[in-house]
């Protein structure tokens, strides 16, 4: 057991702030990438450069935390890591960066109606009519039409949905489990995952676009990081906002660098979003994907 660090909310929302700009970047830098670049490629090399970091880090500092007892549990995580990292960036493949980074912050309003069910937790009236008011938002937020909901919105629910899943896991697999020993085994698990389709689909890669994979994946890993450290030493209720800072970073890099216009309606619905997500999920922990 390590011993409780000092409160610092300062250092932990400037954590968040940093985390929320590299998670900005990691996604930015993959829409450089060749148009022929096989997706499985995109993952596997993202989950390879965690692997690769952590098992680092580990190396120079307690290479004992690479087994745990509990194996089985993290190799449960890093499937579920595998599955949210997929539709994340699917998601942002085809979505504008405002509205995908948007739907990342369902994750709240998902893991808010899960909790009766899973936790066995009483919710309330007060948060249950305010997490039905997030999904309203995220209807008017993805401008859907009919019943005609775009492909990209359902991967990024569906990336939301399995971050909340990773955030039930993470309460667990927390208790017992060190940083490190849990980045580890989601890199080992998501590599190997990844590893037969980007074999089978494999593409001899330009110097640019390795650069671009490796680039990518040790950003999304110093994101992840950032988010974990910050909530060690800050206090979740001080911290609430700060992620939503991400929203703006899109925004900005969606506008001048990619010439990407954001209606007032996906204007409303994330205001809606990220209002509802403040709400109904002040007493949870959130993780970055």
């Amino acid at each position: 057991m390590t011993a409780q660090p000092t409160i610092n909310n300062r250092y932990g929302a400037a954590l968040l702030i940093a985390a929320a700009a590299v998670f900005t970047a990691d996604v930015t830098t993959l829409r450089f990438l060749s148009p022929d670049v096989p997706f499985a490629q995109i993952i596997f090399f993202r989950s390879l450069c965690q692997l690769v970091i952590v098992a680092l880090w580990i190396a120079f500092s307690r290479p004992a935390l690479i087994y745990s007892a509990r194996w089985p549990k993290l190799l449960l995580r890093g499937l579920t890591s595998l599955v949210c990292w997929w539709l994340y960036y699917a998601s942002f493949q085809t979505l504008n960066l405002a509205l995908a980074s948007t739907l990342t912050f369902t994750t709240s309003l998902f893991v808010v109606a899960m909790a009766p069910f899973v936790l066995r937790e009483r919710i309330g009236i007060q948060r249950g009519l305010t997490t039905v008011l997030g999904f309203v938002g995220i209807v008017l937020a993805s401008e859907v039409s009919g019943l005609t909901v775009e492909t990209g919105v359902l991967f990024g629910l569906g990336s939301a949905f399995a971050a909340a899943i990773l955030i039930f896991q993470n309460r667990v697999l927390a208790r017992t489990e060190h940083t490190a020993t849990i980045m580890f085994w989601i890199g080992l698990v998501a590599s190997v995952g990844t590893l037969p389709a980007a074999v089978e689909g494999w593409r001899e890669l330009v110097l640019a676009d390795g650069l671009l994979l490796l680039t990518a994946g040790t950003l999304a890993t110093l994101g992840m990081l950032f988010t974990v450290e910050a909530y060690r030493f800050g206090e979740v209720s001080a911290l609430a906002t700060f992620p939503y800072v991400r929203i703006l970073f899109a925004l900005a890099i969606g506008y001048f660098i990619f010439a990407e216009a954001i209606s007032l309606r996906e204007l409303f619905g994330a205001a809606v979003i990220i209002t509802c997500g403040l709400l109904a999920n002040k007493s949870h922990r959130s993780v970055g994907p």
